[in-house]
């Protein structure tokens, strides 16, 4: 036993008198960028290169507005209050218009790999459902949302 101790006190470099050595942690290595190629995003995931935005459409906001009266209204609202989920005046503001379609299109797959969508779970404590849109339709409702 006394072997043991004194093993341990000579592995933490006490005999007795302070040590003044200083260790300097070694940086983590750095963690590679997964090229969008390469990244396991479903199919028909929307990119920057895939959105054009100009000036407003006014037929893709009425027909936005559809979509949101039959599918979104329960949930969201067009001002900023919180329904069951956010409210979506501003959205554009703060979330890319590819990070909103592809919320809208990949659902699932956003809340089990997007921090901010999983950030939006915990502050909503609800979880958004898939309402199987298509890419038109999305892009519809980004015009939408465009205009709040």
């Amino acid at each position: 036993m006394a072997v043991a101790i004194a093993l341990l006190l000579a592995s933490c470099g006490s005999s007795g008198t302070p040590t003044t050595e200083v260790t300097t942690p070694k940086a983590p290595a750095p963690i590679a960028e997964v090229a969008p190629a390469q990244a396991p995003y479903p199919a028909g995931f929307i990119t920057a290169a895939d959105i054009t935005l100009g000036p407003i459409d006014q037929g893709k906001v009425d027909a936005g507005k559809k979509i949101f009266d039959e599918k979104c209204h329960v949930c969201h609202g067009l001002g900023a209050d919180k329904v069951v989920g956010p409210g979506w005046k501003g959205v554009t503001e703060h979330r890319k218009p590819e990070w909103i379609m592809n919320m809208i299109l990949h659902t699932d797959w956003m809340l089990e790999n997007d921090t901010a969508a999983q950030n939006l779970v915990e502050l909503t404590k609800a979880r958004m459902v898939d309402q199987q849109l298509t890419k038109d339709q999305a892009r519809d409702m980004l015009e939408l949302m465009r205009t709040l």
